[in-house]
């Protein structure tokens, strides 16, 4: 029999259940089904954070996620979805999207974005027919390094390492500018860098920032996987950003391939990753031109629900 438990928040023990069905997601699928934001939930549960988790006979089946979202600009809740790969013909995903609704409802309603990695068109068909739309659609691109090219910085660019706690004011400015709007990475609060800067993959000498003059110009801040499975150590462009009055200098493709750089040459990463929109046909050219070939595709879908 299949049954649904609400976790407010999962206890320890829930816990070491959802990483064991995201560990045999990954076996199956090459790659997590929950995203890096649902974890640091999940480690630091807040009062709106709460888990669905499904089982069948007593045996745990699927899990979804619900968290704030860590973005000032757009308040919204954030959903991470993760099934059994032996349950994924049955109805365990439906069974957690229709208890998410009431669960959303009782709080009093608004608007939720699950986050789906790797999306099918059998699970994109069952969202849509719940009342999810699809908003956007984002590419895990990977490139081999080290690049054949070096970054060509426009004239009276200096480029240093971030330094935490002086650059944080600076940076969080050119950040929030260079995303106004965008429901992520736009919006950032002092807490949300500081919450990034303390996580254990942290390193500041590949954050880098490029000044010109004392005002920064944009950064490229990058991120290292270890390997796993089948996947090589990755070296992620974590965020890239160019203070709109420095766009179209050639500031972006310099940043772009001066951490990809670093990410070889000093890092040792034998392939470069990063995550573009799939609307963002500027990027997407930049990446492309620079040998990056799409690896993974996923989806976010949203829902509004009522009180």
């Amino acid at each position: 029999m299949l049954s649904v438990r609400i976790l407010r928040p999962p206890a320890p023990a829930d816990v070491r259940i959802i990483r064991a069905l995201d560990d045999a997601a990954r076996a199956h699928d090459g790659h997590e089904a929950l995203a890096a934001s649902v974890w640091r939930d999940i480690a630091g549960p807040g009062p709106e954070s709460a888990g669905l988790l499904a089982t069948e006979d007593g045996q745990p089946v699927g899990y979804l996620h619900l968290a704030p979202s860590e973005t000032l600009s757009a308040p919204h809740l954030v959903a991470g979805l993760v099934i059994d790969p032996g349950h994924r013909a049955g109805s365990v995903a439906q069974s957690l999207l229709h208890a998410l609704a009431p669960e959303i409802a009782g709080r009093g309603g608004g608007r939720v974005v699950l986050w789906v990695t790797g999306a099918d068109e059998e699970l994109d068909a069952l969202l849509v027919g719940l009342g999810f739309h699809r908003s956007s659609e984002q590419f895990q691109m990977r490139v081999p390094l080290p690049l054949a090219e070096s970054p060509q910085w426009p004239e009276g660019i200096v480029v240093r390492p971030f330094v935490p706690g002086p650059d944080d004011a600076g940076w969080l400015a050119v950040n929030n500018r260079a995303f106004s709007g965008h429901p992520d990475q736009g919006g950032w609060s002092q807490e949300t860098l500081a919450a990034r800067v303390a996580e254990a993959w942290f390193d500041p000498a590949g954050f880098l920032l490029a000044f010109e003059g004392a005002a920064l110009a944009g950064f490229c801040w990058t991120k290292v996987h270890e390997a796993t499975g089948d996947d090589p150590r990755l070296g992620e462009i974590y965020v890239i950003g160019v203070d709109p009055g420095h766009q179209g200098t050639g500031l972006g493709r310099a940043l772009t391939v001066g951490g990809l750089e670093h990410l070889a040459r000093v890092r040792g990463c034998p392939t470069g990753m990063l995550y573009v929109d799939g609307a963002n046909t500027a990027a997407l050219g930049l990446y492309r031109a620079l040998g990056f070939l799409v690896h993974r595709a996923d989806r976010a879908y949203e829902l509004e629900i009522a009180s």
